[in-house]
């Protein structure tokens, strides 16, 4: 789950019809293109290698967009391949298209926020809406504090599949609200070394 940090204080300027569309249709473009090119690891005359299989669904929700992924033929090494891309276009909002778009808009969105996590998905109504319990975590754990990604620890075992993630992410535990009282979560070190005192009392040690 993504989501646009102060998309709605965006929206609220004045004539936003001259703003946003035009940020929304940059952002989107960017978002796309984005998963297309980061999920590529090889291109061959016959076709491209891909580091993990790209999600079944995307919807725009308004403020941000849903992405949902079959795991069922995933391998432990590609479902954390997805976590360090999401991570990767997270982050590259920030580095990439935030520069840019503040030159054409006045207060865009400053972040990208991601919150991640497994689980079972319904289809509803046509087959074009899903929902299940994780979607709902997912749009928790993205505005979680005043972290801008965290990653529900079940069904993502980084310590087996993923050198990487484990050098750069530490487990926390988390009350969220209807969910659980000591969920377990991976988030940033760098960055939860980076949040103030206070937010930090928010999260707890296994």
């Amino acid at each position: 789950m993504f989501d646009l940090s102060g998309f709605t204080t965006f929206c609220s300027q004045v004539d936003p019809h001259l703003s946003v569309p035009g940020y929304l249709s940059g952002f989107l473009d960017w978002l796309f293109d984005g998963i297309k090119k980061m999920f590529v690891k090889r291109s061959y005359k016959e076709g491209k290698r891909l580091w993990a299989n790209l999600p079944f669904l995307a919807k725009f929700l308004g403020d941000g967009v849903l992405f949902l992924w079959n795991t069922e033929e995933m391998g432990g090494v590609e479902i954390c391949n997805v976590v360090v891309m999401l991570q990767d276009i997270s982050l590259g909002y920030v580095r990439d298209f935030y520069p840019r778009i503040k030159k054409v808009v006045a207060k865009p969105p400053n972040a990208l926020r991601c919150g991640i996590t497994r689980g079972s998905v319904f289809s509803v109504g046509t087959g074009e809406d899903y929902v299940g319990p994780c979607i709902n975590i997912a749009s928790r754990l993205q505005k979680l504090s005043l972290l801008t990604f965290c990653v529900s620890c079940k069904g993502f075992d980084f310590e087996k599949y993923n050198e990487w993630l484990v050098r750069h992410y530490i487990v926390k535990t988390i009350s969220l609200r209807g969910i659980g009282e000591n969920e377990l979560v991976w988030v940033r070190e760098r960055e939860f070394g980076d949040l103030p005192e206070k937010e930090k009392e928010l999260f707890g040690s296994p």
